[in-house]
């Protein structure tokens, strides 16, 4: 039996089936192989059990794609949810977001929610400036007033969408506004610290329409480029993809470095997409320091033998042979 991983709690799978939404386990042997299974996954099931409605997990279906943060799969759509008031919008954040939809080769949707706040014309101009010649899709809407909702459900049909960003932002009253219920629980902003309070703690699949679904996802801000080297980071912004620029020096960070090609590119871009550009160099600086200090090899739990992936007995694990223990002996005695 075929399903989709809807929700995860724990050592628990929640699975979408013919069957209805079924509770499973992982299977011994996909734990020893280490293999992770992540909501949205596509898996096979085995010895469903009608009366509890519960069954193992046997296999892994191949994904379209996987995000790493927040980790789910078979993703078509990303929708990065920032809050034009409270809490105030960070652009570092934002692009954070962004760069990641780059990293994954996925083009996101930028939506930007409470603007029925206050007056925000003003920083609604500002954000166009600095996103739309990118060709970034750029929404605002209001889930209180339920406003611009006819743009954002078209873009829905037919996507498996995630919405991502900080918390606070208001991801989950957008979904209960969609679904037009108090499907997800929401909390207000923090009156003491001005930021949003975590409410989701889980990744969930929510089905809006048939072949159209939704993934509520628990708000962070700790997004970090410590897995990229320097010279990576300029393929997840947009400003350096021009096919008419380039940069002659390989080593080349575009940090004001004397004869640079990206010099007019850096003078055209925001001033805070350029200082978000710098602070992930920075970042991955760090990753490359700490790579080249410290180079550990770990030996690998599984091994590929006649087109199965098997586990492996770990060095220490491994009994001493015969044949190894005589050697040694005669070793000694010479």
């Amino acid at each position: 039996m075929l399903g989709q991983v809807i929700k995860i709690f724990s050592d628990f799978y929640y699975v979408s089936t013919p069957h209805g939404i079924i509770e499973a386990k992982l299977r011994s042997v996909l734990k020893k192989q280490k293999e992770n299974v992540f909501t949205g996954d596509f898996v096979e099931l085995d010895q469903y059990n009608e009366v509890s409605k519960q069954a193992f997990i046997t296999g892994i279906k191949d994904r379209i794609s996987l995000i790493t943060r927040p980790k789910v799969a078979n993703v078509t759509q990303v929708i990065i949810v920032s809050a034009l008031k409270e809490p105030d919008i960070s652009y570092e954040q934002l692009d954070r977001f962004i760069a990641q939809c780059e990293y994954h080769k996925i083009s996101p949707v930028l939506c930007f929610n409470k603007e029925d706040i206050s007056d925000t014309t003003k920083l609604k101009t500002e954000i166009c400036e600095i996103y739309e010649k990118l060709n970034y899709k750029i929404i605002f809407t209001s889930a209180l007033r339920k406003t611009g909702f006819e743009e954002l459900k078209p873009i829905l049909k037919n996507n498996t969408t995630i919405l991502c960003g900080s918390s606070g932002v208001g991801k989950s009253s957008i979904i209960n506004a969609i679904l037009n219920t108090a499907y997800l629980k929401t909390t207000p902003v923090s009156e003491k610290t001005k930021k949003g309070v975590h409410t989701t703690r889980h990744c969930e699949l929510i089905s809006i329409e048939e072949n159209s679904f939704i993934v509520d996802t628990p708000g962070f801000s700790q997004l970090k480029f410590d897995f990229l080297l320097p010279s990576e980071i300029e393929t997840l912004f947009k400003e350096f993809h021009e096919k008419e620029v380039s940069c002659t020096f390989k080593n080349c960070l575009h940090l004001g470095e004397k004869g640079c090609g990206y010099e007019n590119t850096i003078k055209l871009m925001s001033k805070s997409r350029y200082e978000s550009y710098k602070k992930f160099v920075s970042e991955a600086q760090d990753y490359e320091n700490k790579i080249s200090k410290c180079s550990i090899k770990t030996e690998k739990s599984t091994k590929f033998n006649k087109n199965r992936i098997m586990t492996k007995i770990s060095n220490k694990k491994r009994t001493k042979s015969r044949k190894t223990e005589k050697q040694n002996i005669n070793t000694e005695e010479e």
